[in-house]
């Protein structure tokens, strides 16, 4: 095992999707996009890669988008796209599947969304995007599609930032609980490229099956706002 990767429990845990049981001893995760060479030099888009580490660094997950090249090249970040997160041992453990849908920020009955699984085949969560004129907002359900938390963005003018913050809340809106935080990854790699890297931060006693939703959250989020149209 590469020192960099955490151990692997086989400890079986009650409610817990297998494969997920390291989730249930963080409260962060840190979300980093691979720089794709074609990307940089030529504007060429590929399949997305992403490395999931805990706070210390160390390798959780690995991410890969699943898609064929002409939907990459024509669609651009509108794109449907599947993910799969897989462990250190190439078994995958997290399916997010994204629908394809109209982007337009002015019409609400075509908003963006997306399912997560975990085993494959077997849904634990749903992320839909809430219409707002101003500001992105996003509600997260459970397996039995029934509202648990809210994510909102900031208002307008936040995109020229270089870094973000999408608050995660409590169905009332009163309590936030933790944030998805878009960071600056560095000049170059903002201008040249759109490999972005992020933060996720939650309780660490939020339902395991909500903190691989978060993830799928967190992918939906970079597609729509930071995943430049080459």
């Amino acid at each position: 095992m590469e020192m960099y990767e955490v151990p692997v429990s086989n400890q079986e845990i009650p409610g817990c999707p297998p494969g997920l049981e390291y989730l249930t001893q963080v409260d962060q995760l840190l979300i980093k996009q691979k720089v794709e060479l074609a990307e940089a030099l030529i504007g060429f888009e590929s399949n997305n890669k992403y490395e999931i580490r805990n706070s210390m660094g160390q390798d959780v997950f690995h991410a890969l988008e699943e898609n064929d090249c002409l939907t990459r090249q024509c669609c651009g970040p509108m794109r449907s796209f599947t993910i799969h997160v897989v462990d250190h041992n190439g078994q995958k453990v997290i399916t997010i599947t994204r629908p394809l849908n109209c982007t337009a920020c002015c019409c609400p009955c075509c908003l963006q969304e997306l399912e997560v699984q975990s085993p494959p085949g077997n849904t634990v969560g749903y992320v839909r995007q809430q219409w707002h004129p101003f500001s992105p907002k996003f509600i997260v359900s459970d397996e039995n599609n029934e509202p648990v938390l809210k994510i909102h963005g900031p208002f307008c003018g936040w995109s020229c930032l270089p870094d973000v913050d999408f608050e995660i809340l409590t169905m009332d809106e009163v309590t936030q609980i933790g944030k998805i935080s878009k960071q600056w990854t560095g000049l170059l790699r903002e201008v040249f490229t759109d490999s972005d890297n992020f933060g996720i931060q939650f309780p660490m006693d939020l339902d395991v099956k909500m903190k691989a939703t978060m993830i799928g959250a967190c992918f939906l989020i970079d597609f729509m706002f930071f995943e430049s149209n080459n």
